[in-house]
């Protein structure tokens, strides 16, 4: 099926887009660990960061780790619940991800869908900003979180990009464009929502009452520390459970620390020409998404965006992600 055809279905319909309120000089931003526990220095340098880019950071309670957990399932919970519903923050920023977020959901509430706050993070809070997406429609923020991004600075190696953070978070009118920086893996154009994450959290939704549907999307799956064939194990399950049908167009990150198996054998990019290529859709693969040694983008999630797959590839964001 060409491009144009695909461009001509119905995405599935999501009623009541929630966007949080914009981000600007002063607002409170507040750290939450809803995964795994992180460095203290790389915490404080993170903070620092955000302080440098004229935002307050309210102090968070620590938490106790337990284990790989930045602290018990109960407590993670009830500290996200209550950090939504402080009136005197404005944002939460993830300390870091690893595993955990998952956790949370369970016995989640967030009554009468809560009032939209802006939540930073990637990696394992893909399982959080899917099911804020699913259940209340909540516009999601892809990008750097304190000890993952924020704590290395703006553009460094493992830093992040401060032009796409602050336009995520602070642009109120119009749309803006984000330099994927990766390359054309299949030519066209195409517009759609920007939805997805880190490819295994994704991956993770089939069969939850939060399911991501894909369908009239531009699709982002990136992640790291995948042989190949793992690559094409998770693409063939994502492809068996129809979650490529109706796609408009995909984004791929780097996938780091995913080296062929030994030399001459199939490496990441050829998996992903070989089993999405065949979709008939515009493919950007390498983007500085989520897991990067480049200083990583912010993507918001959920709004509606043009992707141009020529040369490095563009993000053509099409409305404000947050709201005056």
């Amino acid at each position: 099926m060409s491009t144009r055809a695909r461009d001509l279905e119905a995405p599935a319909v999501k009623v009541g887009v929630r966007k949080p309120g914009a981000l600007h000089s002063g607002s409170v931003l507040m750290p939450f660990a809803p995964a795994s526990p992180a460095e203290f220095s790389k915490v404080v340098a993170g903070a620092d960061e955000l302080r440098r880019l004229g935002f307050q950071v309210a102090d968070a309670s620590p938490l106790s780790p337990e284990g790989y957990f930045a602290g018990a399932v109960t407590a993670r919970r009830s500290e996200f619940q209550s950090e939504l519903e402080r009136e005197d923050v404005d944002a939460l920023v993830a300390v870091r991800g690893g595993y955990g977020s998952t956790y949370i959901l369970d016995d989640l509430r967030i009554d009468g869908a809560g009032s939209p706050k802006v939540i930073l993070g990637y990696s394992d809070l893909t399982s959080l900003q899917v099911y804020l997406w699913m259940r209340h429609a909540w516009i999601g923020f892809y990008g750097p979180m304190l000890a993952a991004g924020l704590d290395a600075g703006d553009g460094t190696a493992k830093g992040y990009d401060k032009v796409s953070l602050l336009a995520a978070v602070g642009k109120t009118e119009g749309g803006w464009s984000i330099k994927l920086r990766g390359e054309a893996l299949v030519t066209g154009e195409a517009e759609g929502r920007v939805l997805g994450g880190c490819m295994t959290l994704v991956e993770t939704t089939l069969g939850t009452s939060w399911e991501l549907e894909t369908r009239g999307s531009i699709l982002l799956l990136e992640d790291r520390g995948m042989k190949p064939w793992q690559v094409d194990r998770a693409l063939i399950h994502l492809r068996q459970a129809g979650k490529f049908e109706g796609v408009r167009g995909i984004i791929l990150g780097e996938f780091p620390e995913c080296g062929p198996l030994m030399s001459g054998s199939a490496t990441v990019r050829d998996v992903c020409l070989r089993i999405l290529g065949a979709l008939g859709v515009p493919i950007v693969y390498g983007a500085a998404v989520g897991h990067t040694p480049r200083p990583m983008l912010t993507v918001p999630l959920g709004v509606k965006a043009r992707l141009k797959s020529q040369g490095e590839g563009e993000l053509e964001i099409l409305e404000p992600a947050v709201v005056p």
